[in-house]
């Protein structure tokens, strides 16, 4: 099996081995998301605004704590994910829950042959466009989703943070595209210590291909910001600066961690 070309395949089955070592760890605090906890940051709650009543697509949603927060905020919620584990485990929280937030499982590039409809939002965060290696095909999902004058969301971390190795000692991988990054994981970022092992693939994806993947694509951008801190404790050797701010401990500010864009449909 060559890993590029069947990395559906392989990342599928990465995301459900992760699945219930997440459901269970204290990153996902799922004993307070049932009762009623929210999973979102105020870096991407400030740039959705108030969302009661907007129609959102979450897209790589994962086993859907954020749709169901944005759900409670009365928004209209389908999230999408490629694990078919994750999904499962969305419905059940969603059901458990009385959300009114949907799920559906098929992969980002997909979706289109398999969703007719278009939102208000599309809203996408966090470790999601590194699993993906065309972002022209993404960013054409992106616009034929939304509405005309809808609103992209997108949180992620910053390229800068994907070039180095784990422990933030040496530059390991290229800032931008330069083929598939295919490595094998123990644990898992939200239980490093996680008794699970899972082959992966990946890209990394430089802030110009984003962006003009997204203009190409008819969006135009709005806001644009780079972030000094990550608000997930999820890297290694971090310290916490303030509340669920964390920052490479012998790197302080000097490198962004995290960048959040808005753009619009024209």
């Amino acid at each position: 099996m060559n890993p590029e070309e069947n990395y559906k395949e392989i990342n599928r089955e990465s995301w459900n081995n992760r699945t219930d070592s997440h459901l269970n760890s204290e990153f996902y605090d799922m004993e307070g998301f049932m009762k009623g906890n929210t999973s979102l940051n105020s870096i991407e709650l400030n740039l959705l605004g108030d969302v009661k009543g907007k129609t959102i697509l979450h897209l790589q949603c994962h086993f859907g704590q954020d749709s169901i927060s944005l759900g409670r905020l009365g928004a209209d919620v389908i999230g999408v994910d490629l694990s078919d584990k994750a999904i499962e485990n969305a419905k059940r929280i969603a059901k458990e829950t009385k959300s009114n937030a949907q799920f559906i499982c098929y992969d980002i590039y997909d979706l289109p042959n398999h969703l007719d409809k278009q939102f208000d939002i599309v809203y996408t965060s966090y470790g999601t466009i590194g699993w993906l290696p065309d972002l022209n095909k993404w960013a054409k999902v992106i616009s034929k989703f939304l509405k005309p004058k809808g609103k992209f969301v997108f949180v992620e971390f910053h390229p800068v943070v994907w070039m180095f190795d784990d422990n933030f000692e040496k530059i390991a991988y290229t800032y931008s595209n330069s083929g598939a990054i295919i490595e094998t994981e123990n644990g898992t970022y939200a239980d490093k210590k996680a008794n699970i092992s899972q082959e992966y693939v990946m890209w990394n994806h430089g802030l110009a291909e984003v962006i003009t993947s997204l203009i190409k694509n008819g969006l135009e951008m709005k806001a644009l910001e780079e972030i000094d801190y990550s608000p997930y404790n999820c890297f290694n050797k971090t310290v916490e600066i303030a509340p669920n701010k964390y920052r490479i401990k012998h790197l302080d500010n000097k490198i962004p961690m995290v960048y959040s864009l808005v753009a619009t449909m024209k």
